[in-house]
C-alpha cells in the first residue's frame, strides 16, 4: 500500500471515529499529516524512514479499523437481559418451526 493510500485510509478512519464526522480540528488528524509531511521523499531520493513511517501508518490503520468492528460488534452483540428464543433464533440466522394449529 502506498504512502498516500495509507494516509487517505487512516483519514477516512478517524472521520468515522470522531463524534461529528469532522476532522479539521484534530489533533491526531494534525499529527498524521505532519509525520507524513515530514517524511515526504521525490522520486530521486529512497528513505529508509518512509517506509517505516508507512508500515507504521498501517499498523494504525489497522488497529483503528479493528477497533471500529470490535464496537459495531459489541453494540450488536452485548447482552440486553433476557432473549427470547425467537430473537436468539433471529440473531443467528434461523428459523423457528411453526406450530400448525
Amino acid at each position: 500500500m502506498s504512502g498516500t493510500k495509507v494516509l487517505r485510509s487512516l483519514l477516512h478512519e478517524l472521520r468515522k471515529a470522531s463524534p461529528n464526522g469532522c476532522i479539521k480540528d484534530s489533533l491526531a488528524a494534525r499529527y498524521i499529516l505532519a509525520q507524513y509531511k515530514k517524511y515526504e521523499t521525490t522520486d530521486q531520493q529512497h528513505c529508509k524512514a518512509r517506509n517505516e513511517a508507512v508500515f507504521l501508518g498501517q499498523t494504525y490503520l489497522t488497529y483503528l479499523s479493528s477497533l471500529r468492528n470490535y464496537t459495531e460488534l459489541y453494540h450488536e452483540f452485548h447482552g440486553r437481559g433476557e432473549r427470547s428464543v425467537k430473537d436468539t433464533a433471529d440473531l443467528v440466522g434461523f428459523k423457528l418451526p411453526t406450530d400448525p394449529k
